[in-house]
């Protein structure tokens, strides 16, 4: 098993995406979106910054259970809710599954969304960044507590990962 643990600097609901019945990762940390495999953990921890709600507490953890590409995730029934709905509740203004491939130009479209320009346009740094992650990470198991984050006990500092990118720990 292996643990990846990763700053989450903001929480609107967008990444992760914990809206039940699942959490998804579809967008942000596309190292980890590639390389973690099914059975692994992730957990976001709240920012060090000094203004952070959740300064240094588990925000999340979630054990992958699927990993599928962005057009699976477009097209599966079970995450039509995740399709984001920008005039919506946050539960559906925040949704992650922005991403479908257009037959039509041969390439990848980014809807209005959390990860767009202001107008709606495509922000091509958002996309470009979350495309190269190339798979979404899916998960039932997972407990979230977003502005309610739990301290992390001491013997578990180690999993608290402090700056960008991500720690990957494979110790039990």
């Amino acid at each position: 098993m292996i643990l990846y643990s990763y700053v989450i600097t903001r929480d609107y609901g967008f990444a992760p995406n914990p809206f039940p019945p699942y959490c998804t990762l579809a967008t942000c940390k596309p190292g980890i979106r590639r390389n973690a495999k099914i059975g692994d953990w992730i957990v976001g921890v709240g920012s060090a910054a000094q203004k952070s709600k959740v300064k240094n507490c588990l925000v999340y953890a979630m054990q992958i259970e699927e990993k599928i590409k962005f057009d699976e995730y477009w097209n599966d029934l079970r995450f039509a809710y995740k399709k984001p709905i920008m005039n919506g509740s946050k539960k559906y203004l925040y949704g992650d599954n922005i991403y479908h491939f257009d037959v039509t130009s041969n390439s990848f479209v980014q809807e209005n969304s959390h990860h767009s320009h202001k107008d709606g346009s495509t922000n091509f740094k958002n996309q470009d960044r979350d495309l190269s992650g190339e798979y979404v990470l899916i998960s039932k198991k997972y407990w979230f507590f977003g502005e309610k984050g739990i301290l992390s006990p001491l013997e578990l500092e180690e999993i608290i990962m402090k700056g960008r990118q991500y720690k990957k720990i494979t110790s039990d």
